[in-house]
Parts: C-alpha cells; sequence; structure tokens
C-alpha cells in the first residue's frame, strides 16, 4: 500500500515559499534528490511514493511545482502529466527519465509537462532547470497577487475584417476577465463562447453584410462572400471597435461595427425551441444566455454586454487563476 511521505529538506526561514512535489517509487532516489535540494534555502519539498499517492496530494493540497520520475508502478509519470492537466491545468511538471526513455519524455511534453531531465545528469542539471522553473512560479505567483488587487481596467480594440485577430481577441478578454479570479472555468466557457458570437456577428453580419440565411443549406456559399468582401469597397474598410471594462463586481463589453444595423426588437421575443437547431440566430441565443443584459443601440449596430461576478466567498478571494495565466507559466518554464 502506497503512502504518502512529506519532508522538509531545508525549513525555510518565512515558511512562506514554493512547495515543490517529488514524486518517485524509490527511496534511494528520493533521498538523493533531498541531498541534491538542500541548498534551495526557500523551497518547501514533499515527497510522494508513487503517482496515486501524488494524485491524491494534488486533489487536497496542491504544490507550486511537481518533479516526477517517468517510470513507476502504479501511475507512471506520463499518465501523471495528463492526469495532473485535468485536475490542475497549468501546474508546471518536470519529469525525470532514465536512459532510453527520450521517445516518453516527448510525448510528455506534449501532453503538458514543463521539462524533463535524466537521471543520469541529475547533479549537474536539477538546480538550473529547477531554478528556472521556480522563477516563473514567482512571477507567476506575483502576477496573482497583483490580479487580487486589481479593481478596475478598461481596454479598446479597433480591428479590421481579419477573422483571426477577431477570435484572438475573444480569447484575450476572456483571459482577463478569468485573471480576476473570479469566475470558475466553466463561466469562462460561456462568457468566450458569448464574446466570440458577438464579434463573429459584427464582422459578418455587420460589417461585410453576409446573411446568415446563406448558411441553412451550405455553408461555403456564406465563407466564399465574406472572403471575397473582405478585400472589396465599403466592407474591407470598415472597423470593429470593441471597449472592455471590468472591476471586480462586472465585466461590460461594447462592440460596434460600421455596417447598417439590424432590426433588434424582434430579440425582445421569447425563446423558442427550433432556435437551438437554427444556425441563424443562434448566436444571439447564446449571448442573451451567457450575459446578464443584451442591449443594442437603436440602429442595431452596437451591442453592449454586461457579465456581473457573484461576490466571492470568504476566503476564497484569489482561489480560481486563469488557466491561461498558468499555462504562460508552464510556457516559461519551457
Amino acid at each position: 500500500m502506497m503512502t504518502r511521505a512529506s519532508v522538509v529538506a531545508e525549513p525555510p526561514a518565512s515558511g512562506g515559499g514554493p512547495r515543490l512535489l517529488v514524486v518517485d517509487d524509490s527511496a534511494f532516489e528520493r533521498r538523493c534528490i533531498a541531498r541534491l535540494l538542500a541548498e534551495f534555502d526557500d523551497l518547501r519539498v514533499e515527497f510522494a511514493a508513487g503517482g496515486r499517492t501524488a494524485l491524491e496530494a494534488l486533489r487536497d493540497d496542491p504544490p507550486d511545482l511537481i518533479l516526477t520520475d517517468l517510470v513507476m508502478p502504479d501511475i507512471d509519470g506520463l499518465e501523471l502529466v495528463r492526469r495532473t492537466r485535468e485536475l490542475r491545468p497549468g501546474l508546471p511538471i518536470l519529469l525525470m527519465t532514465a536512459f532510453g526513455g527520450e521517445d516518453a519524455a516527448v510525448e510528455a511534453l506534449r501532453a503538458g509537462a514543463a521539462d524533463y531531465l535524466s537521471k543520469s545528469r541529475l547533479e549537474k542539471d536539477l538546480k538550473p532547470i529547477l531554478r528556472r522553473a521556480l522563477d516563473a512560479c514567482v512571477v507567476d505567483r506575483r502576477r496573482r497577487l497583483l490580479n487580487e488587487r486589481l479593481v478596475r481596467r478598461e481596454s479598446e480594440f479597433e480591428l479590421g475584417p481579419d477573422p483571426d485577430l477577431i477570435w484572438a481577441l475573444a480569447i484575450a478578454l476572456v483571459e482577463d476577465v478569468a485573471a480576476l479570479g473570479l469566475l470558475e472555468r466553466p463561466d469562462q466557457i460561456r462568457l468566450h463562447v458569448a464574446l466570440q458570437e458577438a464579434l463573429a456577428n459584427a464582422l459578418y453580419h455587420g460589417n461585410l453584410e453576409v446573411d446568415s440565411e446563406l448558411r441553412q443549406e451550405d455553408e461555403s456559399i456564406f465563407h466564399d462572400l465574406a472572403e471575397k468582401r473582405r478585400g472589396l469597397e465599403p466592407y474591407r474598410s470598415r472597423r470593429l471597435r470593441v471597449r472592455a471594462e471590468y472591476d471586480r463586481e462586472r465585466a461590460v463589453f461594447e462592440i460596434a461595427d460600421e455596417g447598417p444595423g439590424f432590426d433588434h426588437h424582434r430579440l425582445r421575443r421569447e425563446i423558442e425551441p427550433e432556435d437551438l437547431t437554427r444556425i441563424g440566430g443562434r448566436g444571439l441565443l447564446m449571448m442573451r444566455t451567457f450575459m446578464d443584459e443584451v442591449v443594442y443601440n437603436e440602429r442595431g449596430n452596437v451591442v453592449t454586454m454586461t457579465r456581473r461576478f457573484p461576490p466571492p466567498r470568504k476566503g476564497d478571494r484569489g482561489q480560481t487563476v486563469a488557466t491561461t495565466a498558468c499555462e504562460a507559466s508552464r510556457e516559461a518554464v519551457s
């Protein structure tokens, strides 16, 4: 039966340093690693004697960083990487491999590991690789602390008829809001859907004036016309203007296009079952469903969407961290 063994290599003076979880089924290897890590003054080191025990630790009290062996009898390092990515997206994982484990290490990197090192080179490589990872963790922790203290932020964007930038903007706006730590992952996804639909409506139906009815029978007709109009006047000169403003109570997004507008008064009708399957109008339904308020100007070319945040529970402030912020920390390590 696997049991969790936790030790502190060097008790940090402040007790608030980053926590490293070392996962290895060999007691001898764990002692060797403890010796190598003894010089890290502000590092709290804990040990797990297998992948299953490590997963229990992740659920109960996740560390800041994981260093794991690749080959273990219960759950190997590759599977641990995959499950960690599901449980704690963005948590940096360093993988230790024995001779001949390079192929598996590459697979682990693709699955989400931040870096890997050979056990035969631990004495030479462990310290610099771990130092890089810890530096990235410190940056990420400071970013989280700053986000917890963010009071208000406002940004404005002006974009041409470029779908790739539209999709990138939707992701960036969600990342900014998620960094506040006030929305759980499912709500972040809903926010992304609403923003993506609103931006797509503004680009395709607003500035490019492509009717959604064209999508009913053949999607290619819709997209071919949109692509053609991106290079024609007056469509190619039209701009999307996006303003985002958010604080710890709500996020407000204003999306304005330069098209002729549309009759938005029909949005006041009740949602019908066929709206869920109809291609045209589904976006408006998603916007109304996932946002607390959706308001158009009289012309119908400016939409303002509001998403209110639930009040944080006592002791929860800053606990929900943007996935992408953690991802940035992981990428910085590699």
